[in-house]
């Protein structure tokens, strides 16, 4: 995996709101076809990370290259979930139909192949039999599952998770994670996440948005090692920290 093409590049990159600082200095990158997550505290700056690698918002200084361009013209190849999704339950819309909302192409007359794509991506959260059913009828954890199948729709190059197990029941939370295994190794994954137990076997690599800097007001970007344990989970070594320029690092064993 080493020899796959970076995926994400942070370089030197700092981020300012008008009257609050929150990024300084974030250096890192990760290649094609990892499994990432990014843990940090609550106001850390993740969504203004996120925010950053969508194209939503621009660097103060430095550059961010997203897919080996600018996250703006590479946004279309990502695949996005995000951590809130409002909607209107008296609107009338199917399971399937929210799913369709992701096909790039969502004005195709070739209807048979986008049901053909539709019913996949369903099939990938293990939810192919619900494609009739009102959205507004499902759990909360089966809506999350939902909007993974809209991101998954459009076979993105990259998927984006923003908490995705927040307020999941156990159930819906393995199935997700089910779900993230089989895509492991073929489509890069990025996480954001509080609780890294369930994901800890997935992981490849873990960024941590560091603590926050009292001079700046600031903080910036830590990559931690891995290590693997008896069960086969991996534990993050909080107290370790990887260069910003180091390309890659094997789970240590033991």
């Amino acid at each position: 995996m080493r020899d796959r093409p970076i995926a994400l590049k942070f370089s030197s990159v700092s981020f300012s709101y008008p009257h609050l600082d929150v990024l300084s200095d974030v250096t890192f990158h990760f290649h094609s076809g990892e499994f990432i997550a990014l843990v940090g505290p609550n106001g850390s700056g993740k969504t203004t990370l996120l925010k950053l690698i969508l194209g939503l918002e621009e660097p103060t200084k430095g550059t961010v290259e997203l897919l080996g361009h600018s996250p703006k013209r590479s946004r279309s190849l990502i695949g996005y979930v995000p951590q809130h999704a409002s909607y209107d339950p008296s609107f009338p819309i199917s399971v399937a139909e929210v799913v369709r909302m992701g096909v790039v192409d969502g004005t195709s007359r070739r209807k048979r192949g986008q049901d053909d794509v539709v019913a996949k991506a369903l099939s990938l959260v293990q939810m192919e039999s619900l494609g009739e059913r009102p959205y507004s009828e499902l759990s909360g954890g089966q809506r999350r599952r939902v909007l993974v199948a809209r991101a998954l729709v459009g076979e993105p190059a990259m998927l984006i998770l923003d908490e995705p197990a927040a307020n999941m029941d156990r159930e819906s939370e393995r199935r997700l994670y089910d779900t993230l295994s089989t895509l492991k190794g073929e489509t890069t994954i990025l996480i954001v996440t509080h609780d890294m137990r369930q994901v800890s076997a997935l992981v490849d690599r873990v960024f941590c948005i560091d603590s926050l800097n009292e001079r700046t007001g600031t903080r910036t970007v830590i990559q931690h090692p891995l290590e693997e344990v008896d069960d086969g989970t991996k534990r993050v070594l909080h107290e370790q920290a990887i260069p910003a320029d180091q390309c890659w690092q094997e789970v240590r064993h033991g």
